[in-house]
C-alpha cells in the first residue's frame, strides 16, 4: 500500500467518525454556512493578481515537519499583505498536521479566496468545508471516478463553493468537466512523492486556453512563475517554499517582490 492509499483509507474512518461526532445538522449551524463566497477563479484572473495561492501546511509524508508550530493567523494574514491572490490551508490532520480550526482562523481574519486542501473521499466533507469558511474545496482525479467527481462539484456548487479538480496525468484530464472552475495540474506524483514541473508544461498543452490553469508543487523561483505563465497558467500554488521559513509570509513577500520586478521590466521591454 502506497502513501496516497494509506491516506485515503484513514481519511475513510476518520470522516465516519466525524459524521457521527459533528451531524450536518450542526454543520449547518455554523456562522459561515450561509455566508457568501469569495470566487478563487475570479480572484485569479484579475488584471493586477500575481496568482500565488499561498499554502500553510505544518508538515508533509514525504518531508515530515515543516513548519510544526506556524502562526495561522499571523502567516494568513501575511500572505494577504504580501501580495498573494488566494490562500490554500491544510486540514488533515494525521499526514499534514492541519485541522479545521486553521482554516477557520484564515477566514477569520482575512477576506479572500481560501482553498480547503483535503482529501474529500464523501459529500460530508463538502458540507464541512462550507461550515468551517471554505471559499472552495479540491477534488483529486486520482482518487475519485469521475461520476464521484461530478456528484461533488455539483453539491459544492448547490453550497456556494467552487472546485479546484486536480490531476497529474494525461488520463485524468478526462476528469474536466464544463462546469469544473479551475484546472490543477499537480507536480509531484502521490504516490511516489517525487516532483517534476514539466509535467504542468506537459498537460497544459492538451488543454483550451480558456481553462483557468493552476501549477501545483515544485514551484520555487520567480522563473518557474514566469515560464508557468509563459505556459496559459493563472495560479501558482506554493506551500513548502514559504512554510519552510520561520516566517513564511516574509518569504512570500519577497518572492513577490522579485515576481512584481520582473513582470514590470517584461512589460517595459514588450512595450519598447
Amino acid at each position: 500500500m502506497d502513501i496516497l492509499d494509506k491516506i485515503i483509507e484513514h481519511k475513510k474512518k476518520e470522516v465516519a467518525e466525524r459524521k457521527g461526532l459533528f451531524p450536518i445538522k450542526l454543520l449547518e449551524n455554523s456562522i459561515y454556512f450561509n455566508s457568501p463566497t469569495v470566487s478563487l477563479k475570479h480572484y485569479l484572473q484579475c488584471k493586477d493578481s500575481v496568482g500565488i495561492i499561498a499554502e500553510i501546511k505544518r508538515k508533509s509524508p514525504s518531508k515530515g515537519n515543516i513548519n510544526p508550530y506556524v502562526d495561522v493567523e499571523r502567516t494568513s494574514i501575511g500572505y494577504m499583505q504580501a501580495g498573494a491572490s488566494a490562500l490554500s490551508v491544510l486540514t488533515d490532520d494525521a499526514f499534514f498536521g492541519g485541522n479545521n480550526s486553521d482554516l477557520t482562523t484564515a477566514r477569520k481574519f482575512n477576506y479572500c479566496p481560501i482553498l480547503r486542501k483535503d482529501f474529500i473521499v464523501d459529500e460530508y466533507q463538502i458540507i464541512e468545508a462550507k461550515s468551517i469558511g471554505a471559499d472552495a474545496i479540491l477534488l483529486l482525479a486520482n482518487v475519485l471516478t469521475k461520476e464521484e467527481c461530478k456528484i461533488f462539484t455539483t453539491l459544492a456548487h448547490q453550497l456556494g463553493l467552487e472546485v479546484l479538480l486536480e490531476t497529474h496525468t494525461l488520463n485524468e484530464l478526462d476528469y474536466y468537466l464544463p462546469e469544473t472552475d479551475v484546472l490543477g495540474i499537480n507536480n509531484r506524483d502521490l504516490k511516489t512523492f517525487t516532483v517534476n514541473i514539466e509535467r504542468s508544461l506537459e498537460l497544459a498543452v492538451h488543454l483550451p486556453n480558456s481553462v483557468v490553469k493552476v501549477s501545483e508543487s515544485g514551484i520555487k523561483t520567480v522563473d518557474d512563475i514566469l515560464l508557468l505563465k509563459e505556459n496559459g497558467f493563472h495560479g501558482f500554488l506554493m506551500g513548502e517554499q514559504f512554510m519552510k521559513h520561520a516566517k513564511p509570509e516574509k518569504a512570500c513577500h519577497e518572492l513577490i517582490l522579485q515576481l512584481q520586478h520582473a513582470l514590470s521590466l517584461k512589460t517595459v521591454n514588450h512595450e519598447n
